[in-house]
């Protein structure tokens, strides 16, 4: 068991891999964080809590010792209305109109294992010997409000995950308000604060700023995770850097409109939260109704940054994505997408498939276009039965062409979306997401279907189905091309129109998981516009996401190392695209951008029938490369060397997680004149063993290779890289 309670003290203590998280019941029954840093070797802990009276604006909740206020308390779950000034936890509207809420503790229960959330993704065991958990309730006596705060501890990963149900034991109606999934309190401020921002085709960059008095805040209010704002941030010591010091993370499960943030409060104690973006948000608890929170993931590192990524990447990897592909090794695609766009035919199509089959690719995936009368984008969203103007024998046929060829068959849906001109809208005009005697938002032309519903639910999972069912199909590209307006659902009552944005999003991860578990042969990539619902619930249902609309392979060094704080590699959609650029029209060599596109999930995205020999030569030794390497870089840990974010020049690398291999790649953006020789200095490596490099076959022992490095070769020109891979001799 990792988790002990010391009843003589009160004090629950989680102990995960290297790090201790510990809570105290104090007086007045309010759980206190008193704790979370390196693991402490003592099963007891003698609670120390420094609190001392402050002054009448620090009202205390205890007659008899006033120097136990709310206001100063480090509060686990702290609620709205007594005494705590700060941002709640949970925040509710009571039938009475009151908005105060007084939260006791009530008991907990140990167990093995880690139970599933209703309805929600989460984190998972395969064995209940592979983590503990603690469920403590909380209840508040005047309104009969019940909460069940739920930890679980990884035995074998130093990772903590939180979570909040909410129970309706009283008599009358209560309207949630707030509630968020994972309250700390640390006990004081010196931090920085890194965020994941961005906007559609410039995702996930890092920035990082110091914490000072007042709110640090991240949100999304646009009904998904978002391009602008990933649903991560982490806390960084003063000293902290990709390799050292101490690093706290926070990443929530889930794909909808969050809220992250840290506060500074006047005695430089940090609270930080994170949930359900509490705007435009209520949820109406009946008695006998119970609310169930997403689920945050704590991470702590003693190693940094780097230590902080390679947790959640083992984490999501082996215990969030799910099914066939989670161990599997993905293919390399083709996708017609930027080589033709919407015109095409089906002999262009088997012309580009076969030319991949050629080149030693795996994968072709027909993207947007195949459907209804979809000759553009302002039509056909919804109605999923095939164009037999384009494709005449059916689509059936083609992938059965494709197969015949030796390649695999994938293909582009956006079942969330639906055309204002489509037979499914003429039908249902009232299936979509909107507001009555309100105009209709479109964005790229379409609507959003309502999947708060039960119906459209139905359609959307029996269309695909039917879809799914009549070709051989094993890859699908599951996109989402807008965000939110209008969030109302002509199904619910006024009092619960509020709801509809998380009734979207349950219905969304029902639906996927019907799907899902219906193909369990298809590997289905996410997508939102690229990059703009790239987060941990998405991945619960699919493995891997297109990382970003931009295939720009020197923006991609921003986007894909600001990806990597959270997200494996394998995860990640990374494509060779043509030149100039469709987004940025740059012009960047072949070697270099299948270099930057080897350090995902490798495909191509451009006219393989329109190269030259050369060209073509060029991209069969990039796949012939990347199969070598493919189990490498999608399931090796993952080391950031060099950031794009600091300078002209960015550096990562794989290792096994024997050290037996690893492959490092080094970027330079633009040529210097008469530029310093530099030497790039690996790491993970076995300082022990020795190893052989494949290009040029000299030998290196680790220690030198981390300590003393690699020389890198001058190059000439802009937007220039460089391969290292690694053999134990």
């Amino acid at each position: 068991m990792s988790i002990y309670y010391d009843n003589s003290n009160r004090v629950f203590h989680l102990r995960s891999n290297n790090s201790s998280y510990i809570i105290q019941i104090v007086k007045g029954e309010v759980p206190a964080h008193l704790y979370w840093g390196p693991k402490l070797g003592a099963i007891q802990f003698q609670p120390s809590l420094d609190l001392v009276e402050r002054c009448s604006f620090n009202p205390s909740f205890l007659l008899e010792d006033k120097a136990y206020s709310l206001d100063t308390l480090p509060n686990e779950f702290p609620s709205y209305g007594n005494g705590d000034f700060r941002e709640p936890a949970l925040e509710v509207h009571l039938q009475d109109g009151t908005t105060v809420t007084d939260f006791r503790y009530e008991g907990y229960t140990l167990s093995k294992g880690k139970p599933r959330l209703q309805g929600l993704p989460s984190t998972y065991v395969e064995s209940d010997d592979e983590a503990d958990t603690l469920e403590m309730v909380l209840r508040d006596a005047k309104s009969g409000l019940k909460a069940t705060l739920v930890y679980t501890v990884f035995n074998h990963i130093d990772a903590i995950t939180r979570s909040v149900r909410i129970e309706n034991l009283g008599q009358g109606k209560i309207v949630l308000n707030r509630v968020l999934s994972a309250n700390v309190d640390f006990h004081h401020s010196n931090f920085d604060m890194l965020q994941l921002s961005g906007t559609w085709t410039r995702e996930r960059h890092v920035h990082k700023r110091p914490l000072v008095p007042g709110i640090h805040r991240i949100d999304s209010k646009r009904g998904s995770s978002s391009h602008q704002q990933n649903p991560f941030i982490a806390l960084l010591a003063k000293d902290a850097t990709e390799n050292h010091g101490e690093v706290y993370g926070f990443s929530l499960v889930y794909s909808g409109s969050f809220l992250a943030q840290a506060e500074v409060d006047q005695y430089g104690m940090t609270r930080v939260g994170m949930g359900i973006q509490p705007f435009n948000f209520q949820w109406l608890l009946e008695p006998g109704d119970t609310f169930q929170a997403p689920e945050a993931v704590l991470v702590r590192s003693a190693e940094g940054l780097g230590g902080m990524s390679r947790t959640y990447h083992k984490l999501y990897q082996t215990r969030l994505c799910r099914g066939k592909f989670r161990d599997q090794q993905r293919p390399i695609l083709i996708n017609n997408w930027e080589a033709t766009y919407f015109n095409f035919d089906a002999d262009r199509i088997k012309e580009i498939a076969h030319a991949g089959k050629e080149l030693g690719l795996e994968l072709f995936v027909l993207d947007d276009g195949w459907f209804g009368k979809r000759d553009n984008d302002d039509s056909s969203l919804g109605d999923w039965v095939e164009d037999r103007r384009k494709l005449p024998e059916g689509l059936g046929k083609l992938g059965e062409d494709i197969t015949a060829m030796g390649m695999q068959f994938g293909l582009w849906f956006e079942p969330e979306m639906v055309s204002p001109n489509s037979n499914l809208y003429r039908v249902h005009p009232d299936w979509c997401l909107h507001v009555p005697r309100h105009t209709r938002t479109l964005a790229r032309n379409q609507l959003i279907l309502d999947l708060s519903r039960q119906d459209v639910q139905d359609y959307i999972v029996d269309s695909l189905s039917s879809v799914l069912s009549s070709a051989p199909i094993t890859y699908v590209k599951w996109d989402m091309n807008r965000n939110m307006t209008e969030i109302g659902s002509a199904q619910l009552p006024p009092e619960r129109q509020r709801e509809t944005g998380h009734r979207y999003i349950l219905g969304l991860y029902e639906v996927m998981e019907r799907i899902v578990s219906s193909f369990p042969h298809i590997l289905f990539e996410s997508c939102s516009g690229g990059g703009g619902r790239f987060d941990p619930g998405m991945l619960y249902y699919m493995p891997q996401t297109w990382t970003s609309d931009d295939t720009d392979a020197v923006e991609r060094l921003k986007i894909q190392y600001g990806t990597s704080m959270v997200y494996p590699a394998s995860s990640m959609g990374a494509h060779v695209s043509a030149i100039p650029n469709h987004q940025v029209q740059r012009n960047t060599p072949l070697e270099t951008r299948g270099h930057v596109a080897m350090s995902g999930n490798f495909g191509y995205e451009l006219d393989l029938t329109k190269l030259s020999e050369s060209e073509c030569e060029d991209i069969r030794q990039q796949v012939g490369q990347y199969k070598e390497l493919r189990k490498l870089i999608q399931y090796g840990d993952f080391y950031r060397l060099l950031s794009p974010f600091e300078g002209n020049e960015t550096a990562w690398m794989f290792v096994s997680e024997d050290r037996k291999e690893a492959f490092a790649a080094y970027f330079k953006v633009l040529a210097e004149p008469n530029a310093p020789l530099c030497r790039l200095r690996l790491t993970g490596l076995d300082p022990n063993k020795s190893y052989r490099l494949q290009h040029n076959g000299k030998e290196y022992r680790g220690d030198e290779l981390m300590y003393f490095g690699l020389a890198i070769p001058q190059l000439e020109g802009d937007f220039r890289s460089i391969l290292f891979v690694l053999q134990e001799i």
